[in-house]
Protein backbone atom coordinates (compact mmCIF):
# COMPACT_ATOMS: atom_id res chain seq x y z
CA UNK A 1 0.00 0.00 0.00
CA UNK A 2 1.03 3.82 -0.86
CA UNK A 3 2.09 6.06 1.82
CA UNK A 4 -0.68 8.62 3.31
CA UNK A 5 1.48 11.59 1.53
CA UNK A 6 1.26 9.64 -1.65
CA UNK A 7 -2.55 9.15 -1.27
CA UNK A 8 -2.89 12.85 -0.82
CA UNK A 9 -0.73 13.47 -3.64
CA UNK A 10 -1.88 11.48 -5.94
CA UNK A 11 -5.55 12.28 -5.11
CA UNK A 12 -5.07 16.41 -5.43
CA UNK A 13 -3.34 15.71 -8.94
CA UNK A 14 -6.75 13.86 -9.81
CA UNK A 15 -9.09 16.52 -8.42
CA UNK A 16 -7.17 19.41 -9.88
CA UNK A 17 -6.80 17.60 -13.60
CA UNK A 18 -10.59 17.36 -13.24
CA UNK A 19 -11.10 20.31 -11.90
CA UNK A 20 -9.68 21.63 -15.17
CA UNK A 21 -11.29 19.48 -17.48
CA UNK A 22 -14.56 20.19 -15.68
CA UNK A 23 -13.97 24.28 -16.30
CA UNK A 24 -12.25 24.23 -19.58
CA UNK A 25 -13.77 21.44 -21.83
CA UNK A 26 -17.18 22.04 -21.62
CA UNK A 27 -17.41 23.27 -24.71
CA UNK A 28 -15.67 20.44 -26.32
CA UNK A 29 -16.89 17.30 -27.59
CA UNK A 30 -14.31 14.04 -28.78
CA UNK A 31 -15.66 11.32 -30.58
CA UNK A 32 -18.92 11.48 -28.01
CA UNK A 33 -16.74 12.00 -24.63
CA UNK A 34 -17.59 15.34 -22.86
CA UNK A 35 -14.11 16.49 -21.12
CA UNK A 36 -16.03 18.60 -18.95
CA UNK A 37 -18.20 15.61 -17.67
CA UNK A 38 -14.61 13.07 -17.58
CA UNK A 39 -13.65 15.80 -15.26
CA UNK A 40 -16.40 15.84 -12.64
CA UNK A 41 -15.55 11.95 -12.66
CA UNK A 42 -12.06 12.49 -11.76
CA UNK A 43 -13.03 15.17 -9.19
CA UNK A 44 -15.03 12.53 -7.74
CA UNK A 45 -12.32 9.99 -7.57
CA UNK A 46 -9.66 12.15 -6.89
CA UNK A 47 -11.56 13.64 -3.81
CA UNK A 48 -12.01 10.47 -2.62
CA UNK A 49 -8.52 9.06 -2.70
CA UNK A 50 -7.63 12.71 -0.96
CA UNK A 51 -9.75 11.73 2.42
CA UNK A 52 -8.77 8.46 1.92
CA UNK A 53 -5.41 9.93 2.00
CA UNK A 54 -6.48 11.87 5.24
CA UNK A 55 -7.93 9.00 7.11
CA UNK A 56 -4.36 7.17 6.74
CA UNK A 57 -2.67 9.97 7.66
CA UNK A 58 -5.23 10.80 11.14
CA UNK A 59 -4.88 7.14 11.64
CA UNK A 60 -1.41 6.33 11.20
CA UNK A 61 -1.88 3.44 8.64
CA UNK A 62 1.44 3.02 7.25
CA UNK A 63 2.75 0.58 4.42
CA UNK A 64 5.13 -1.02 6.50
CA UNK A 65 2.32 -2.36 9.31
CA UNK A 66 0.85 -5.42 8.63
Amino acid sequence: MASARNTLVTGSITFVAGLALWLFGTDEEIFGFTPSKGGVFLMVIGGLETLYGVYKSVRGVDATRD
